[in-house]
């Protein structure tokens, strides 16, 4: 096994740390939009996650006997992430939070308090007083965030086993848009980075992994993709290359060209006679 192969293999077997788990996949994938369960199934598969996170909303919890989302996942070798999605106040996530766990699903929580329904971004004060709260009751908080260093370490002073930053509007798609603040969290903080929403192909989760994250997590950009099993193994191959890519580190940018077969030291033949 040559060197890059040693990296390769030290890069996965060093994991992602969460919590007290370890995860040898640094990509999180969602559960929604999918145009049927098991494409969902071979998406899932495809990317190699081991983390999904799933809408407590969404799982018919009153209504056991029906089918649900639950059913095409395989619960042997995923983890649950429950989800707070389509809460607007920190009163109804901490609610939400509690039926899941009630319900048999998870004492991780992926934490979402919405401040606006046309962008979605997150309403940071309820967020963190909402985490505050669930930690203090045991949960393994994973806060969606905005990208804001300062907020991801209030938010790692109130516990929070990771933080969530955005990289652009939820579903949009539009790649990072401010890459200077994924890095900016990236320093500020000692818990995990996970950067969530606004990926849209395999070159953004590159650009997230090389930037410091030590995550990413997607939906939309695989389900609504042409071919959402292909897109699922492309993000992973990204998300992959992104990190072996940070850990090497890149060459320093330079306003003028470096020959790559430098002139010194080169044995320069006499003009012939």
């Amino acid at each position: 096994m040559d060197s890059s192969q040693q990296s390769a293999v030290s890069s996965q077997r060093e994991g992602l740390h969460i919590g007290l788990m370890t995860f040898q996949s640094r990509l999180i994938v969602g559960t929604g939009k999918y145009a049927t369960g098991q494409l969902m199934r071979e998406a899932i598969d495809a990317s190699g996650a081991e983390l999904v996170t799933v809408a407590v909303r969404r799982l018919n919890l009153d209504r056991p006997g029906e089918e649900n989302l639950l059913d095409h996942l395989d619960r042997s070798r995923l983890t649950l992430l429950p989800n707070t999605a389509g809460c607007y106040t920190a009163e109804e996530a901490i609610r939400l939070a509690r039926l899941g766990r009630e319900a048999g699903l998870s004492e991780w929580l992926k934490l979402e308090v919405i401040g606006d329904p046309k962008t979605l971004l997150p309403d940071t004060l309820a967020l963190l007083e909402a985490t505050k709260v669930l930690v203090r009751e045991g949960f393994v908080v994973m806060p969606y965030t905005n990208d804001d260093p300062v907020m991801a370490k209030k938010l790692q002073d109130a516990g929070a086993a990771c933080v969530m930053p955005l990289a652009a509007p939820i579903g949009s798609g539009q790649g990072i848009l401010n890459p200077l603040m994924i890095r900016f969290i990236a320093e500020a903080v000692s818990i995990p980075v996970i950067v969530d929403a606004g990926v849209g192909t395999a070159s953004d989760a590159a650009e997230v992994m090389e930037l410091g994250a030590d995550g990413v997590l997607m939906n939309t950009a695989i389900a609504e993709a042409r071919d959402p099993v292909r897109m699922a193994r492309a993000m992973r191959l990204a998300v992959e290359a992104g990190r072996l890519a940070f850990e090497a580190g890149r060459i320093p940018q330079k306003p003028y060209a470096s020959a790559s077969s430098p002139a010194s030291g080169l044995v320069t033949q006499a003009p012939a006679r």
